[in-house]
């Protein structure tokens, strides 16, 4: 980042045009200002001085100054390896009120970029106003950005140093001969996909105290852990055999330059043996493409149009996967005419028909949540020698079954020794009951690591104030001021906002969580699960018709979302439009609903207008479902009391029996039942 000048921007500003997906950009200077004419957030075009340059290669962005201290790249950018303007999402035309667009909040340089690209960048958002009074102590990435402050370094020499007696790394926060793990540590917050905790990394020699890395899940990686969405090589190279074998990143790069150490196959052969890099080990010929390491077991994606990054979890190519579970693998994107099955084949009949064990091979049926995922997630769950970033995701797809033998393996992960696991089990254990946990869970709220503490704070903070253990209240009150410390620390983001409106939720305040609601939708109006929330926020506090209109604006953007009809149909029927709420109920059904809660009240809603048989149909359909679930059981049960068949009310009362069987409520029903 660089001050705007004749000797830092690299683009044509010679009245240059550049038309993209139906906007024309004009690029010109005026009075030794540099200009841009381009659409705004209004939608229409308007002028903009150029304030900073953003990057030099192989991209620059020019960053423009807007009311609340806002500076916000462009997405028409210059490509300094071709010398022209290009457009870096060619062929997706944004809306200006998407947040995608260059003037919303996925473009702002300080909620998305400053951090990284700056020394000591104070963010210093402020909530209440929205407003940015950004600052920094140098505007690019400096020294101090990765050893700390230069005065340790200076006071260092000006006193001991003159008497022979130094400490390690004379003063410097990091050296070179790092620990493997501390110096990922160093590289993470800029090189990792994160949430970060609080405005000041603190330095420490535990990540998760500054920050909470991004997982493997299918959400921005493939099933498999493969780099899909933008990465920035933490989780990739976190999940390595070379890390896990004590390889640092500054064995390969440069760390001031970030250059590699060396070019093409020497890089490798610096460690490996020179077996691999021959043809009998890779099958190519020697000096082409395809002998190099890289290409096979660092496959490149491109990001901002012409940023081209390789993945840094030096895999070896699973072609076979890739025929069962449709991943992509480096043969076929290569040999772009070829078929998976043929690249398989080959594979095997180079190194023979077995593979080694690899993660993925666990965690591919695991991220399928079926009937089958069980087992393969405990499996890798259970497996410490195994990285700790896909055993953490692993973890997180186990919550997401909620069965007896999951919420046990979570509770197991609430003591493993690596904090990633231990905080997604946490986040897991939000889906099940406190009776679970509650003692579990205790020990969480004052763990050694600030992640795992805020997890523990947001799980107890589900529960009514009287219901938390005395014993846990000290610790709980703690960790929940630096949970609420993060959450308002993230309010610059959309989904910051949404986080802490689900907060005061939770707290009732119901006015102050529509107001983030609303925040956050105003921030990205696309973050479509916001408005379910909202609308339950406006249920609370009796604004039906705005609850119902803001439902409506959802299934408007999502119209197979089966989650909003649901919603729809328990607004409606409170509202006593029993039609309309019915015609939601089977909309959510139609769409294949995995919602148990659907099908119970709908199944009731069917009982009460008499409508038995198709009652019965509807609440079965919940319990193929899930078959343990309670209140799925409870009303099957009832209802067949009522229809005179007991014999039927008792295979639904002995699952109740055996999923909770001191439930008082229940003890009702056993009783009518002879038990």
């Amino acid at each position: 980042m660089q001050h705007a000048a004749d000797s830092t921007v690299l683009g044509d500003f010679n009245n240059a045009t550049f038309t993209a997906d139906g906007v024309t950009s004009r690029f010109f200077k005026r009075d030794g200002k540099f200009i841009i004419q381009t659409q705004g957030e209004d939608g229409r075009n308007h002028e903009y001085e150029v304030l900073y340059t953003f990057g030099y290669y192989p991209l620059q962005q020019y960053l423009i100054e807007f009311p609340g201290g806002r500076l916000q790249a462009t997405r028409v950018s210059w490509d300094s390896r071709e010398n022209k303007w290009f457009n870096q999402y060619a062929g997706d035309k944004i809306h200006h009120r998407d947040w995608l667009h260059w003037t919303g909040n996925a473009q702002n340089w300080n909620t998305m970029c400053a951090s990284c690209h700056s020394t000591d960048l104070q963010k210093n958002y402020q909530f209440s106003t929205d407003r940015y009074t950004t600052t920094w102590n140098e505007i690019n990435v400096a020294c101090e950005t990765c050893h700390g402050a230069g005065s340790k370094h200076v006071e260092l020499m000006n006193s001991n140093y003159q008497e022979g007696v130094r400490p390690p790394n004379f003063g410097l926060y990091y050296g070179k001969n790092t620990d493997p793990q501390l110096q990922l540590n160093t590289c993470a917050p800029c090189h990792a996909r994160k949430s970060d905790i609080a405005q000041k990394f603190m330095q420490t020699s535990e990540l998760m105290d500054d920050l909470i890395p991004q997982i493997i899940s299918h959400e921005y990686y493939y099933a498999d852990g493969q780099i899909r969405d933008e990465d920035y090589e933490y989780a990739s190279f976190a999940q390595s055999k070379m890390f896990h074998n004590q390889v640092r990143c500054s064995n390969c790069h440069n760390p001031h330059s970030g250059k590699l150490i060396a070019e093409g196959n020497a890089l490798c052969m610096s460690c490996h043996e020179p077996k691999y890099n021959t043809e009998a080990h890779h099958f190519h010929q020697v000096n082409t493409e395809g002998a190099q390491c890289i290409s096979c077991h660092m496959p490149v994606k491109t990001y901002m149009g012409n940023d081209h990054r390789r993945d840094h979890s030096f895999r070896i190519p699973r072609p076979d996967q890739s025929v069962i579970w449709e991943t992509p693998n480096t043969c076929t994107s290569c040999h772009t005419g070829k078929s998976a099955s043929w690249a398989a084949t080959t594979v095997k009949k180079w190194y023979g028909p077995n593979r080694a064990y690899h993660f993925s091979d666990d965690l591919l049926p695991g991220s399928k949540l079926d009937d089958k995922s069980e087992s393969h997630l405990i499996k890798l769950v259970g497996d410490t020698t195994q990285p700790e970033i896909a055993r953490a995701t692993a973890v997180y797809y186990l919550g997401r079954l909620q069965t007896q033998n999951s919420v046990q393996n979570l509770l197991l992960a609430l003591r493993d020794k690596k904090p990633l696991v231990r905080y997604h089990a946490l986040r897991g254990l939000e889906n099940f009951s406190p009776d679970y946990w509650i003692q579990a869970a205790t020990p969480a709220l004052s763990d050694n690591v600030r992640a795992v503490r805020i997890a523990a704070a947001d799980l107890y903070h589900t529960l009514p104030p009287e219901a938390i253990p005395a014993a846990a209240n000290a610790a709980y009150q703690a960790a929940n001021l630096e949970n609420k410390r993060y959450l308002h620390y993230q309010t610059d983001f959309a989904v910051g906002n949404i986080m802490l409106a689900d907060y005061q939720l939770q707290e009732n305040d119901n006015l102050g969580a529509i107001v983030s609601y609303i925040r956050g939708l105003e921030k990205d109006s696309l973050m479509n699960y916001a408005r379910l929330n909202l609308s339950a926020a406006y249920n609370r506090v009796g604004k039906n018709a705005e609850a119902l209109k803001t439902l409506e604006e959802a299934a408007a953007i999502d119209p197979k979302n089966d989650r909003i009809y649901y919603n729809l149909a328990l607004l409606l029927f409170e509202m006593n439009e029993v039609a309309a709420a019915m015609k939601n109920f089977q909309k959510a059904i139609q769409l294949e609903s995995r919602n148990v809660g659907v099908y119970y009240n709908y199944g009731l809603l069917l009982q009460q207008i008499g409508n038995l048989k198709e009652a019965e149909t509807v609440l079965r359909k919940g319990f193929k479902l899930s078959p343990q679930a309670a209140n799925i059981n409870y009303a099957l049960a009832y209802l067949y009391i009522n229809q005179n068949n007991p014999q039927q009310a008792r295979i639904h009362a002995q699952v109740l029996r055996e999923v909770d069987p001191e439930n008082p409520q229940y003890e009702s029903l056993y009783r009518a039942l002879g038990f």
